[in-house]
C-alpha cells in the first residue's frame, strides 16, 4: 500500500501495519515453538497479541503504562535464562526507562530484544511525548547493543528472526514508512547504485531513507549504499566503498537525530582525507507543531527535495 505525501507528489510506502504485523506474526510463531521466549508489553499492540496471549498467558505479559518496569522485568527474566522481547513506542522503550536499560540490562550483562514503533515522528498527532528522534543516539552511549533499522517489513522479519534465539541486546526500530522493495540485511553496507571511478563520493542511506535518497541523487555521480544495521557499524565496508569511489566524501542520511553515526564514519576514515555531511532530524530546533509526517520531513530537510538540495550543495562545491 502506498500513500502520497503532501509535498512534491512524493510517494512513500506506508509500512506501519506491515512492519508491526510482521513483528506480531514472527513473535507469535516463536512463542508457540520456543518455551524460553517471553513477550512484555506496555499496552501498545496488546490487542494484536490477544490470541497468542490466550495460548501462553504465562509468557505474554502486559504491564500497562509502566515502562521502567517493562525493562526491569525484561532484565529479571533474562537473569532466569529466558529471552525477553519488550515492545512499545520508542520514546517509552528507550528514553523513559533509560536508567533501566543502563543497569537492568547493560550493567547486569543480560540480553533482550527491544522492538519499538513510532519512529522519530510517525504519530505526530500524539505530540512530542511519542516522538523519539534521539533513541539510537541514546543507545549509542551504552556498549554492546546491536541496532537494526529496517526499511521494509521483510527485512524486519529476517532481522527479528535472527535476534530471537540469541542472548545479546538488540534494538529493532520498526517504521511506519519504508521502501517498496527489501534489500539484503546483516552487518554490512550494501551498494545499491554505484558511481563511476570519478564519482563525487558515497551516500549512505539508513533504513526507510533509501528510496528518497535514490530519487534525490539520481542526477549525481555518487555511489549509494544501504544499511539496515547501524550498530555495529560496518567501518570496513565504508572503507571499501570509498576506496572504489573517486572521492571519500560521505553524505549520511538517517531517519533519526542528525549525526548519530557521524563518529562512526570519522572512525572508519580516520586515515583518509574526507568531508562528511549528516542529514537527519535537526539538533538545532524542535518542531513544536503537530502537523503531519510530511510536514516534519520538510521541516528537517528529509523530504526528497530537501535531501536533493543538500546533496547538490555538498557534492557539487
Amino acid at each position: 500500500m502506498t500513500a502520497t505525501t503532501a509535498h512534491s507528489g512524493e510517494t512513500a510506502t506506508d509500512v506501519a501495519q506491515p512492519m508491526r504485523e510482521t513483528f506480531v506474526r514472527v513473535v507469535s510463531s516463536a512463542l508457540d515453538t520456543d518455551p524460553g521466549l517471553a513477550l512484555l508489553l506496555a499496552d501498545i499492540s496488546a490487542d494484536r497479541f490477544a490470541e497468542v496471549s490466550a495460548r501462553h498467558p504465562d509468557r505474554v505479559v502486559n504491564l500497562g503504562s509502566r515502562e521502567q518496569l517493562l525493562i526491569g522485568a525484561a532484565g529479571g527474566l533474562a537473569l532466569t535464562g529466558m529471552r525477553p522481547v519488550a515492545h512499545t513506542f520508542g520514546s517509552f522503550l528507550v528514553e523513559r526507562p533509560f536508567e533501566q536499560l543502563k543497569l537492568d540490562l547493560g550493567h547486569q550483562g543480560t540480553g533482550a530484544v527491544l522492538a519499538s514503533t513510532g519512529g522519530s515522528y510517525e504519530t505526530p498527532g500524539y505530540g512530542r511525548t511519542h516522538m523519539a528522534p534521539g533513541d539510537v543516539a541514546l543507545l549509542d552511549t551504552l556498549p554492546g547493543w546491536t541496532v537494526h533499522v529496517p526499511g521494509h517489513a521483510d527485512e524486519a522479519a529476517r532481522l527479528l528472526e535472527g535476534a530471537l534465539p540469541g542472548d545479546d541486546r538488540v534494538y529493532l526500530r520498526l517504521s511506519e514508512r519504508g521502501n517498496t522493495q527489501p534489500h539484503a540485511v546483516g552487518r554490512g553496507l550494501v551498494p545499491v547504485r554505484e558511481g563511476s571511478a570519478r564519482s563525487r563520493g558515497v551516500v549512505l542511506a539508513v533504513g526507510p531513507m533509501l528510496e528518497r535518497v535514490l530519487a534525490a541523487t539520481r542526477d549525481l555521480d555518487v555511489t549509494v549504499a544501504y544499511t539496515a544495521t547501524v550498530r555495529p557499524f560496518d567501518r570496513e565496508g565504508l572503507r571499501r566503498l570509498t576506496a572504489a569511489a573517486g572521492q571519500a566524501d560521505i553524505l549520511l542520511v538517517e531517519p533519526y537525530l542528525a549525526g548519530t553515526s557521524a563518529h562512526e564514519v570519522a572512525a572508519a576514515l580516520h586515515d583518509r582525507r574526507h568531508r562528511q555531511l549528516s542529514l537527519g532530524v535537526s539538533r538545532n530546533a524542535e518542531v513544536r507543531g503537530y502537523g503531519t509526517q510530511a510536514d516534519h520531513d520538510r521541516a528537517h530537510g528529509l523530504d526528497t527535495a530537501g535531501v536533493a538540495a543538500a546533496a547538490r550543495e555538498f557534492f557539487l562545491v
